[in-house]
């Protein structure tokens, strides 16, 4: 017969509990610290190669356009261009950093690794984005204390221009898990980012205000959430957007809800994740 502290000792399960409440916090971080160090052990890659990237783009467009380009919202062109490409640059990268996670992982089939433990799919989701996010907003860091001095751009409104970038990796963050999970080869990711993120990315507003464009190119582009995440990022730095603000951040806001309870439904179902 069990003795007396054999029947009081707490299952494994109550146990958990116990430690970790509702939420495997310790797995979630876990997860999160391998997102981190995964993009952090190739850093010339994944941080140092943006940050020339935008560079490189400031100075061909300086070089090509220069002076001739004039004022574009009451500021100069190449101040009114550096915050769209910084976002644009968070969102590739935060996309990049989560969608080839995941397709690495099922590609080498070694998804079953993070499938296994005991992580909700509200922890998977939370481990990613963490992840995702990171890479974005250390991105972000790194361009603005490089670039932005040299041009003389400072920031307006510091807490906005952060919000912003956290919003912008969340929202490509969920795509790049989506995309992720949907692919079952490399070529098929290379796809979405070439015909859906690359478009979105550089048809919102990046380099040119709606004023300049026909109308029904700019009502496409209204309806595009990737033109808010940089029109509210401009409006963070500079002062000046095509649009609402707080319009902007509802929209962005919205579509990242979305998006996120699509990526937790593929891992809630186990969607191309599980035979």
């Amino acid at each position: 017969m069990p003795t007396d502290a054999a029947a009081t000792r707490p299952s494994p399960q109550d146990q958990g509990v116990r430690r970790f409440g509702r939420v495997n916090w310790l797995g979630t971080a876990t997860l999160v610290e391998r997102e981190v160090r995964r993009f952090m052990a190739v850093w010339t890659q994944t941080l140092l190669a943006p940050i020339v990237t935008a560079g490189l783009f400031l100075m061909i467009f300086t070089i090509a356009v220069g002076e001739r380009r004039g004022e574009v919202m009451g500021v100069s062109f190449l101040h009114f261009l550096a915050p769209g490409l910084l976002m644009m640059t968070v969102i590739q990268n935060s996309f990049a950093n989560v969608s080839s996670s995941i397709s690495s992982a099922k590609v080498q089939g070694n998804i079953v690794d993070t499938l296994m433990p005991p992580l909700s799919a509200g922890e998977l989701l939370t481990g990613y984005l963490a992840g995702g996010i990171a890479r974005g907003v250390i991105v972000s860091v790194a361009i603005a204390l490089a670039i932005f001095p040299t041009i003389g751009l400072g920031v307006a409104n510091p807490l906005m221009a952060l919000v912003w970038v956290v919003l912008g990796g969340a929202f490509l963050g969920a795509l790049g898990i989506m995309a992720g999970i949907f692919a079952n080869k490399f070529d098929q990711v290379a796809a979405i980012t070439n015909f859906i993120i690359t478009p979105l990315s550089f048809l919102s507003g990046t380099f040119y205000s709606l004023d300049t464009m026909p109308p029904v190119l700019a009502a496409i582009s209204h309806a595009n959430p990737v033109f808010y995440l940089i029109d509210g990022l401009r409006s963070s730095v500079l002062g000046v957007s095509d649009s609402s603000p707080w319009l902007g951040f509802v929209i962005v806001l919205t579509a990242t809800a979305l998006v996120c309870a699509g990526a937790w439904w593929m891992f809630r179902t186990g969607y191309r994740l599980k035979p």
